[in-house]
């Protein structure tokens, strides 16, 4: 399998070395795995002609990489800027078994297959998994909108969305593409600057998943383990709703994970958000805070707030949850009603992108850097500290 490209002939006095070539070569990322191709073992073959005139052959991880344009297209360009090219030509090949194993190998660091790396305790990932009580509080659009905010101030973020029954996540970040399989391993689209993964990306069209408890459970550890999420800043888990198999799993699953709970202000939102939140201490994790979603909605002419479901359902869920848990969980924020909000999620564009300046945007934004800013939880971490006899 081959595709070739060119560029216009250069103006150097003479040809490049194949040195100066690979050279040009490693910056040139894999767009799936985010590193160089030089490193990942992907260049299979650099020549040099005379005249100047380029070859680069290069080993796509697996036969149709929907991504193969893009690598022609870096290639063609970072090689086409040494001196003396003249013009490039790239051909692709597709990896062997025993390539893609040995790759896989190599991504993994060595480590054992199926090992959960946000588990580690040298892990220095942070991780929070959002709940809610109950469905319509509009958990997933809170939790689009923080990963994607969370993304452009500059952070690695990875989206894992664990509704598998109600998974609603590729929809808000506009993604239509399948995730990439290397032998056991699951490289996740990118949107947004946001890897992601969703039980909705394995299957085709709108089609059911008639899922029972224990296969949640090893489809939460797959995409867990078996995802190759690279070095990240954040990891965002989206729950289902409620205090089900998935939950519970994602907190035996990954013990160091804290807990963010959306409510909204009526009070059967906050009294089952109460259930969600009352789990974690089950579980021994932190609950860092309540977002309150739909908290109000500002005026149109006098930018008034209007409390169309009432008030304080999230200052409630807080204090209940502080009470319970026995340490401080503060209210992060109040979103207020905004139509943009559903309507940009809709469109694939999540509205801190879409509408920066609106309201809900600048509170989720400002949501974001709070829980961006905080240090991972030291739950389950080796401190390295030695007794005092």
């Amino acid at each position: 399998m081959t595709s070739t490209s060119s560029v216009e002939p250069g103006t150097g006095l003479g040809p490049p070395t194949v040195e100066q070539v690979t050279q040009a070569l490693a910056g040139v990322q894999d767009p799936e795995i985010h590193r160089p191709i030089t490193e990942l073992g992907m260049v299979k073959n650099v020549e040099v002609a005379a005249d100047g005139a380029v070859r680069v052959d290069v080993w796509l991880t697996v036969s149709g990489c929907p991504l193969r344009d893009t690598i022609t297209r870096d290639v063609t360009g970072a090689v086409g800027n040494v001196a003396g090219v003249t013009s490039v030509r790239v051909e692709l090949d597709v990896m062997s078994e025993d390539q893609r194993r040995e790759l896989q190998g190599k991504l993994r660091g060595g480590k054992a297959e199926r090992e959960i790396p946000f588990a580690s305790p040298a892990s220095l990932t942070k991780v929070y998994a959002v709940a809610s009580g109950k469905g319509g509080v509009g958990k997933s659009s809170v939790t689009v909108n923080l990963a994607v905010a969370l993304a452009a101030m500059g952070q690695k973020v990875g989206l894992l969305d664990a509704d598998i029954y109600g998974h609603s996540v590729p929809r808000m970040l506009g993604v239509t593409s399948r995730p990439t399989q290397v032998e056991q391993m699951i490289m996740p689209p990118v949107a947004h600057g946001v890897k992601a993964i969703s039980s909705g990306m394995l299957k085709k069209g709108n089609e059911p998943l008639p899922l029972r408890g224990p296969i949640l459970h090893r489809l939460l550890q797959q995409f867990l383990a078996d995802v190759y999420w690279g070095d990240l800043d954040v990891l965002l888990l989206d729950l289902p709703p409620g205090t089900g198999d998935v939950a519970i799993s994602a907190g035996h699953l990954i013990p160091g994970a804290e807990l963010i709970v959306v409510t909204t202000p009526q009070l059967a939102a906050s009294e089952v958000a109460e259930r969600a939140g009352s789990l974690a201490s089950q579980l021994h994790q932190r609950v860092i805070g309540v977002i309150e979603n739909m908290a109000y909605l500002l005026c149109p002419h006098c930018a008034e707030r209007i409390e169309v479901f009432g008030q304080g359902g999230g200052q409630q869920v807080a204090q209940t949850l502080s009470r319970l848990i026995g340490s401080d969980v503060p209210l992060l924020g109040e979103v207020p009603i905004d139509l943009r909000l559903r309507e940009t999620g809709d469109e694939g564009v999540p509205i801190v992108l879409a509408e920066p300046q609106a309201p809900a945007a600048q509170e989720l934004t400002r949501i974001a850097q709070l829980i961006g800013g905080r240090s991972r939880s030291l739950v389950g971490r080796q401190l390295g500290l030695t007794p005092v006899s």
